[in-house]
């Protein structure tokens, strides 16, 4: 069975996020005081008393609004309280018990699940503001427990409440052994919909609104192919349109985003074709050492003839000259097409950036690499390369014994490493080679 899941929920700026946080250790979730930072539905993990749970911000919800984006937050807010197994009700003592409470708690008993009402911004110690009275009006089975979620205070007798409400027998799945997915580009390359589409349902807001996903955000999806993770990112701007702290933090989310994957899906929106700042993002996961698969999104808004592809292809491979390792693939997430090939490209490159080779191997086409291209030479000094080993996966790296390290110039790193590919494969995954001087530690 899977880990027992909490849902935070109430109105926008009640200190939702702030709490998440605290209960898993991790500043992961965009703090600010402004309504409706966090969006979509974050994931994190937390343990009390020998347990795990999966604990899952949301958005505010708003229960009577017109806003496009406020409306989308409800909509994800409602998914996440249908998949937990216990609802955290954040409500904010200093603005006292609101209409707004009212109709979201009314919302949450229809759900059937166990309601903890936490009555957030309850700060001063041993001293419960008379307005926390009030919330007993809500008439949950559990009553109201005082909250500071900038102090910690309160998180233990919510934690215990939440263990009284789960089921004996409720048991954790280790999960660790998914693929972990990135999904990065610029704003509104199709991040969001890529992922609806491989789920099946409306799992991320998605708009036409440029930087719509502010945080990162999981998405775990389990099929034919094996398990995978899938992180959806926010855009990533160029650094002079970052203006305010928000986007700021959603462009370290990213970066952050790409360290914790096994593989990044780098989105290229194929209606404005590559740009300089694909470059740049493509960079970040190139420079992170991640297996990539460069994906051309909205390929069905294209006109085609028999060479389009190989145009763009070529474009492409110019402008990231730099990772010629990464497959190329078209697809479209508006019509579906191509989408459930992606599986199997990620399961590919996350075996070729993993794979092991034997240092009896990797001699055996050092010796012929050597044979064909001499060692470079200066002023009378040759290059001699002794052995090479590797000595870690994701990405592959080798190291090289030689008597010069000053001798073995880039191109022929270059030319080692091109040789490697040519007899290992190694498709979508960047290599790295390490230098040595025989008798360096």
């Amino acid at each position: 069975m899977s880990k027992p899941v909490i849902a935070i929920v109430g109105r926008p700026n009640v200190g939702k996020s702030t709490l998440f946080n605290k209960l898993i250790g991790e500043r992961r979730s965009i703090v600010e005081d402004i309504p409706g930072v966090t969006r979509d539905r974050i994931y994190g993990e937390t343990e009390w008393c020998g347990r795990k749970f999966s604990v899952i911000d949301t958005g505010g919800i708003e229960p009577k609004t017109d806003d496009t984006i406020l409306k989308q937050m409800r909509f994800q807010a409602q998914v996440a309280i249908e998949s937990a197994d216990v609802i955290l009700f954040i409500c904010d003592v200093r603005a006292g018990l609101t209409a707004s409470d009212r109709d979201i708690a009314v919302m949450l008993q229809k759900s059937g699940k166990p309601i903890i009402p936490c009555i957030n911004k309850c700060d001063s110690v041993g001293n419960v503001p008379f307005e926390f009275y009030e919330f007993y009006e809500l008439g949950f089975d559990c009553e109201p427990i005082a909250l500071s979620s900038v102090h910690g205070s309160g998180t233990g007798d919510i934690l215990d409440e939440v263990i009284k409400a789960l089921p004996e027998d409720t048991e954790e799945e280790d999960d660790d052994d998914s693929i972990k997915v990135a999904v990065i580009g610029k704003p509104n390359a199709g991040k969001s919909s890529i992922i609806n589409r491989i789920v099946g349902q409306e799992r991320l807001i998605v708009s036409n609104i440029a930087g719509t996903t502010r945080d990162a955000v999981d998405t775990h999806v389990e099929n034919q192919h094996g398990k995978f993770t899938f992180i959806d990112t926010a855009g990533i701007r160029r650094a002079s349109k970052i203006n305010d702290k928000i986007e700021k933090y959603s462009v370290l989310r990213a970066h952050m985003a790409v360290e914790r994957a096994d593989v990044c899906l780098i989105m290229i929106d194929a209606a404005t074709g590559i740009t300089e700042q694909d470059e740049k993002i493509a960079g970040i996961a190139h420079e992170a050492g991640k297996a990539c698969i460069i994906v051309v999104n909205k390929w069905d808004s294209i006109e085609k003839d028999n060479n389009t592809v190989n145009a763009f292809n070529e474009r492409i491979r110019t402008a990231l000259a730099y990772m010629p390792y990464a497959p190329i693939v078209y697809v479209s997430a508006m019509t579906g097409q191509r989408v459930p090939t992606l599986f199997e490209h990620i399961k590919y490159v996350h075996n070729q950036a993993n794979t092991r080779i034997s240092t009896g191997m990797l001699n055996d086409v050092l010796a012929e690499a050597t044979m064909k291209v001499q060692p470079p030479s200066d002023k009378g000094r040759r290059l001699k390369i002794y052995y090479m080993t590797q000595v870690s996966v994701a990405p592959p790296t080798f190291v090289l014994f030689c008597n010069n390290a000053e001798l073995f110039h880039y191109s022929y790193q270059r030319y080692i490493e091109n040789c490697l590919r040519q007899t290992f494969g190694f498709s979508g995954t960047p290599i790295r080679l390490v230098i040595k001087m025989k008798g360096d530690n």
